[in-house]
């Protein structure tokens, strides 16, 4: 069974479905991991300057590359991430230091079978996981870090689910999200038949073209 970071669905899963295995999607993973290296940002940002970074501060030429994977940035963008982070000084180091424990977690979520096709060796989750909370305790002075770190030890039979099955609820997030827009589209529904249709329309829209003889 695939959730996200919700202890009340885990709780309702043992519950209800005693013997399944519970699965924590990527997604909210990685998801959590950007919420805290933001936190952390911001927090470093007002305690340097005492306000909101601003244009021509260091922090805010490389804001959106925090945000971005190490395998998406060039050469070039990952030399400005770290000479504009060490121009910060102690506190720079530390959302660098930040930044690094994301892609380290997301390191490990990469050894999962549905991205490598291979199911990944227990050695190696373990490695991984290993260097993730190794660098997490040589900065255990960073707040949001040490609670990253929680969160992914109190979840980790969920998570060691998905690196072996790769099994995610993308999909029924996909469909979520198109049933609210055409709610929105409708600007709300009034009859629950017509609701119906319209969602199960969307959310049925590409296999049905796909359905259609060449």
């Amino acid at each position: 069974m695939a959730i996200d970071l919700c202890t009340t669905f885990r709780a309702a899963v043992h519950r209800a479905l005693p013997h399944a295995a519970v699965v924590v999607d990527c997604f909210h993973i990685v998801q959590l991991a950007q919420r805290h290296l933001a936190d952390l940002r911001r927090r470093l940002t007002w305690k340097q300057h005492g306000r909101r970074a601003r244009k021509g501060d260091s922090i805010y030429t490389v804001r959106k590359l925090l945000r971005r994977n190490k395998e998406d940035l060039t050469k070039e963008q990952r030399a400005l991430l770290k000479v504009e982070l060490d121009h910060m000084g102690t506190y720079g180091r530390q959302i660098y230091a930040a930044w690094q424990a994301k892609e380290l977690l997301r390191d490990l979520l990469g050894l999962a079978v549905s991205r490598t096709r291979i199911t990944p060796d227990r050695s190696a989750i373990s490695a991984a996981r290993h260097r993730f909370f190794a660098h997490v305790a040589d900065h255990a002075h960073l707040p949001e870090l040490l609670t990253l770190a929680e969160t992914i030890e109190q979840w980790w039979d969920g998570i060691e689910n998905y690196i072996k099955t790769g099994i995610t609820n993308a999909a029924s997030e996909g469909n979520n999200r198109l049933i609210k827009l055409e709610a929105r589209n409708a600007f709300s529904f009034r009859n629950r038949e017509n609701q119906r249709l319209r969602s199960r329309c969307a959310t049925t829209r590409r296999s049905r073209r796909e359905a259609l003889p060449d």
